[in-house]
């Protein structure tokens, strides 16, 4: 079991979670009338805008939720295959990325950016572990994904 992912996955997971648990209770408890769903925004928004709101809010925690299983399942595999090494620096960019837009959107403000941050840095230094043959396979030593080159002693 690889200690960085799990990590990673556990953070993902975590930040999800407090995610949609702070923006039930600071945000959407406020505008809703109700029903599951909140419709109140006037004068400001209309019922169909925080209705979105609502839905795209909690689809980022089903996206971090997703994320924190993929790498929770990295963890469990030969995570040093080459093929994987691709997956771990698509995860890296998606959460430093998003980690410099909350950060920057918020002026520092909302502790999002920290939590991403940290996730991209726990699967960086994963990968960044990765033994150099295995790069070297995937910057297209190997013609097969998935394995590495064995190359030939030199001549004698």
């Amino acid at each position: 079991m690889n200690t960085y992912l799990v990590a990673a996955g556990t953070l993902a997971f975590l930040v999800g979670l407090v995610h949609s648990v702070l923006g039930e209770v600071l945000l959407f408890r406020r505008l809703r009338q109700g029903g599951l769903i909140p419709t109140a925004g006037a004068p400001l928004l209309e019922e169909r805008h925080v209705r979105i709101l609502w839905a795209t809010w909690h689809v980022v925690t089903v996206l971090g939720w997703c994320l924190a299983a993929v790498l929770v399942w990295l963890s469990l595999h030969d995570s040093q295959r080459v093929d994987f090494l691709f997956v771990k620096h698509a995860i890296v960019a998606a959460t430093l990325t998003s980690s410099a837009l909350v950060l920057v959107g918020t002026k520092a403000r909302h502790p999002g950016w920290l939590g991403l941050l940290c996730v991209a840095a726990l699967v960086g230094l994963d990968a960044a572990a990765q033994p150099i043959c295995a790069r070297e396979a995937s910057l297209g030593a190997s013609s097969t994904p998935g394995t590495t080159t064995r190359r030939s002693p030199p001549p004698t």
